[in-house]
C-alpha cells in the first residue's frame, strides 16, 4: 500500500504495481475500495502496470469532513497521475468510478487518457424531473427522487448496517459464496456515513449524458444481465460514445454488479483483449 497527499490535505491509499506499458488506472465504485480488483491486480500485472485507488472517505484512505463529490473525486485522480508522473494511462471505472472518469473528462478533456473502459454505471442515476420516459429508460435510471432521499437519509442513522446490506444484495443475482458476502461487507463498512451520504447524493443527481459524444478515445462498456444496472443502458452509453465497443455479459457467465469477482477470468480475458 502507497500513499500520497492531494491538494487540500487528504491523504489517499493506492496500490501501484507491476511491469511496464501504459499503466491500467481502475477506480472502485461508491462504498466499495480497490480491494474490489484484487483480481485484476494479482492477474494483470504480470504483464502490465496496474494502479488501484482508494477514493477519500473509502478504504484505507482518510475519511475528512469535506470534499464528497464527484467533481473532487476527478481532481483527486488527476493529483494521482500527477504525484505517479503518468502522462498517458487506461483508464477503468467500475460503478461510481465510471462516473469519476466521466467527470475527469468533463473537467480535463482526454489528453491523458490511452483508452477507456465503463464498467456496469448507468449515465444516470437517478431519473430527474425534466427526463421524458424514454429518457429515463434509456439513461438507466433507477431510483426516483423519493428513494434516493429515503436512501441517503438512511445512510446517516447509526444503525445503517441493514440498509447498506440490502442495497448491496440487491445488485448481485442469485447466491453469492459466503466468503465473498463477508469480504464486501468488509470493505464497505470502511466508508462513514458522514462520507457515504453526501457523495451518494452527489454521485446519483449527476446526469453524464453530455459527456458521452465528446470522448474520443478507444471505449469498452461492459454490463451483465442480471445486474440491477440495465443492460440496456450500456448499450445505450455505447451508442453515444464514438466507436465504443459494449460487451454484455450472458446470465451463465456473470449476473452481477460485481463482474470482476463473480467471474475474474472471464472479465479479464475481455478487458485484455481490448486493452492489447
Amino acid at each position: 500500500m502507497q500513499h500520497m497527499t492531494t491538494s487540500d490535505e487528504v491523504t489517499l491509499a493506492f496500490h501501484d504495481t507491476g511491469g511496464d506499458g501504459p499503466p491500467l488506472v481502475m477506480l472502485p465504485g461508491w462504498g466499495q475500495t480497490q480491494e474490489m480488483f484484487h483480481h485484476q491486480r494479482t492477474d494483470l500485472s504480470t504483464s502490465r502496470r496496474v494502479v488501484t485507488l482508494d477514493f477519500r472517505g473509502h478504504g484505507r484512505s482518510d475519511k475528512p469532513h469535506h470534499g464528497y463529490r464527484i467533481a473532487r473525486l476527478a481532481a483527486d485522480v488527476a493529483e494521482l497521475l500527477d504525484h505517479l508522473g503518468l502522462t498517458e494511462v487506461d483508464a477503468l471505472g467500475w460503478s461510481m468510478g465510471a462516473s469519476v472518469w466521466w467527470s475527469f473528462v468533463d473537467r480535463f478533456g482526454t489528453g491523458r487518457l490511452r483508452r477507456l473502459v465503463i464498467v456496469d454505471q448507468p449515465a444516470a442515476v437517478t431519473a430527474l424531473p425534466w427526463m421524458s420516459e424514454q429518457e429515463r429508460a434509456e439513461s438507466g435510471a433507477f431510483l426516483d427522487l423519493a428513494s434516493l432521499e429515503k436512501l441517503v437519509a438512511g445512510l446517516l442513522v447509526p444503525d445503517a448496517d441493514e440498509l447498506l446490506h440490502a442495497f448491496a444484495r440487491s445488485t448481485y443475482t442469485g447466491e453469492i459464496a459466503s466468503a465473498l458476502w463477508d469480504f464486501m461487507v468488509a470493505e464497505m463498512s470502511n466508508t462513514p456515513g458522514h462520507a457515504g451520504a453526501p457523495l451518494l447524493l452527489d454521485h446519483c443527481v449527476q446526469d453524464w449524458r453530455d459527456v458521452l459524444p465528446r470522448i474520443d478515445v478507444p471505449t469498452l462498456v461492459i454490463g451483465s444481465e442480471g445486474s440491477h444496472v440495465a443492460p440496456a443502458s450500456q448499450r445505450f452509453i455505447g451508442e453515444k460514445i464514438p466507436d465504443a465497443r459494449v460487451h454484455i455479459f450472458p446470465a451463465d457467465v456473470a449476473s452481477s454488479h460485481f463482474p470482476f469477482l463473480q467471474n475474474p477470468y472471464a472479465f479479464n480475458a475481455v478487458l485484455s483483449d481490448f486493452l492489447g
